[in-house]
């Protein structure tokens, strides 16, 4: 009964020890890893265009803004700036009645634009235009002022600096945001897939659940129905074999146990089964008895033993503590060579109850024997050690395991005891005798 034994093991055995280097991919896990890069790609890409969209508005409203305030300064130069003193990053013209020009100290020598002036001059209406002169962008705006003609010009470069100032702003700002999308991405896609991903976690656990414990009730019933098989066509008088039919209905019986509760840890514990007295006692001795034909089979012996002086009664669910002592059955007849015992033991103490399956088999290393009770997906990994913890947990008890490579295991089950109160049927109390099934001659 344990990691450690020698000699081949039985695929799906309970007592294998994991391995990462053994793990297969899982689909489920590269299913969510697409989904939650999607999830993320869509909504950095959304936050960026977002963000570009923003940029391109901030960029075309500085834009306008820019040369709406541009328009504005030079028409009011024009209209009040003295030609010597004009507003900063502005230069005036005045074009005189004899024809010449007259400028703002230190304006640039290639104005003004003298075909404007002389429009203008000759009677035209005010103009704004936008000239290129040797190479360099102007803002001009020409009108009439006080029987003169004058000229503002502004020189763009200082409007195209600051344009270039923006875009690198800009630039960096959608990379910064492109970033914070990605980051952002990621926690609403981890979110977003979260449920799903705990949706297929349930659905690989019900069906490794279901997998592992529908298999010892279905290998239970198949034996015992070729042993009747064998023995109906060995010409056995059909009236000698009632107790065997009775057993294979009880065992149907139980399987379908097994499956509606099955359906209900489907619902993610939303609906609880009420606590009740069980007794131990007669479960382990049923156990035993739908066991003694597989347990023939293999050469093992069972024995069921009820020591103390208290009864073994529990509060809880019989279903469910019967698939306690049938997995722990089950995991001590598949590792109990021809030849060997197996020792279910009930001790009633006062407020608690403790069961024992005891084996003769491989063995177990003790430091080995906390991990037997983790929950294994990887492919050949035992669940049933993890589903009795799982059950005991639920039962308000403890489950440990012990013993030594070569020697056998033992696994110890305390649960709370139900206060005492007369139990139903009391016929099917078994005494404090051993139980054995026969041996195959």
């Amino acid at each position: 009964m344990n990691v450690a034994r020698r000699g081949p093991r039985l695929p799906g055995r309970d007592r294998r020890l994991p391995g990462r280097d053994r793990r297969l991919p899982d689909p489920d896990r590269r299913l969510l890893v697409r989904a939650r890069r999607r999830i993320t790609v869509q909504v950095a890409g959304a936050i960026s265009v977002v963000l570009a969209l923003v940029g391109v508005l901030v960029w075309c409203a500085m834009g306008h803004g820019q040369g709406s305030a541009a328009e504005r300064d030079l028409t009011a130069a024009a209209q009040h700036s003295p030609i010597a003193h004009p507003p900063p990053c502005v230069w005036l013209y005045e074009l005189r009645a004899d024809g010449t020009v007259h400028a703002a100290p230190g304006a640039p020598a290639t104005l003004p634009v003298r075909r404007a002036l002389e429009r203008v001059s000759a009677g035209g209406a005010p103009e704004t235009a936008h000239v290129t002169v040797a190479g360099q962008d102007y803002l001009i705006h020409t009108r009439e002022r006080a029987g003169t003609t004058v000229q503002a010009a502004m020189d763009l470069r200082y409007q195209a600096a600051e344009q270039q100032r923006l875009l690198r702003t800009l630039i960096g700002a959608e990379i910064a945001g492109l970033l914070a999308a990605l980051l952002v991405g990621q926690v609403v896609s981890r979110r977003a897939i979260a449920p799903l991903g705990e949706a297929l976690a349930r659905q690989r656990r019900f069906a490794a659940d279901v997998s592992h414990e529908l298999r010892t009730p279905l290998t239970r019933l198949h034996t015992r129905a070729q042993l009747l098989s064998r023995r109906l066509r060995g010409g056995t008088d059909p009236i000698l074999l009632i107790d065997e039919v009775d057993q294979l209905v009880t065992g149907t019986g139980q399987l379908g146990e097994v499956v509606a509760d099955l359906l209900r840890s489907a619902q993610f514990k939303q609906l609880h089964r009420p606590f009740g007295p069980v007794d131990l006692a007669v479960l382990a001795a049923e156990l035993a008895v739908a066991e003694d034909a597989r347990a023939a089979a293999q050469g093992v012996s069972i024995e069921v033993r009820c020591d103390g002086p208290g009864d073994p009664v529990v509060r809880g669910v019989e279903s469910a503590l019967r698939r306690v002592i049938s997995a722990l059955l089950d995991n001590a007849l598949g590792h109990t060579g021809p030849g060997g015992h197996i020792r279910v033991t009930l001790t009633g103490e006062p407020g608690t109850v403790c069961l024992t399956v005891r084996d003769d088999g491989a063995g177990l290393d003790p430091g080995d024997a906390e991990r037997l009770f983790t929950r294994f997906e990887g492919t050949g990994f035992g669940l049933g050690l993890a589903l009795v913890r799982e059950v005991v947990d639920g039962h308000h008890g403890t489950i440990t395991a012990d013993g030594r490579p070569g020697g056998g295991a033992v696994f110890t089950v305390r649960l709370p005891a139900h206060p005492a109160e007369p139990i139903a049927e009391p016929a099917r109390r078994p005494d404090r005798q051993r139980y054995q099934p026969p041996l195959p001659g």
